[in-house]
């Protein structure tokens, strides 16, 4: 490794030093961020109005107490009691698909949210789903 310090890091570094820009102190931490704030609900056993209901309350009152982040975990839709009724596809569960549906078509609660994203496969892979809640308002 050279000691020589390219032309482009002196310029930067100047740059840096003429700026009026703070550096986060790593040790005390800037109290300015908020912390992460995670919820979970399961809805496995809702009737899709059930779970509807459910999460439009679970959204709106974690948006209220400041929570940042919510799985939300609909399951797969494996164990479901489609299978009886002739009219209901057998691939698709009521719940996976249903549920963010409702949530992108309610103004409401779109309103509370930033992003809705898949889950990770340790927070339920394909059978959940993250909302990210925007900060309220005061």
């Amino acid at each position: 490794m050279s000691n020589d310090i390219s032309q482009k890091d002196k310029k930067d570094w100047e740059k840096f030093i003429k700026s009026k820009e703070k550096v986060t102190n790593k040790d005390t931490g800037d109290l300015r961020v908020r912390a992460t704030k995670t919820k979970t609900i399961d809805l496995h056993g809702y009737t899709l109005e059930g779970a509807n209901k459910v999460i439009n309350q679970f959204i709106t009152k974690a948006y209220e107490n400041g929570v940042s982040k919510l799985i939300v975990v609909t399951g797969k839709g494996i164990h479901s009691q489609n299978e009886k009724d002739p009219y209901v596809s057998k691939d698709l569960s009521i719940l996976k698909y249903s549920v963010p549906e409702f949530i992108e078509k309610n103004d409401y609660l779109m309103n509370m949210i930033r992003e809705i994203t898949d889950a990770k496969i340790e927070d339920g892979g394909s059978g959940a789903f993250y909302i990210f809640l925007k900060r309220k308002k005061l």
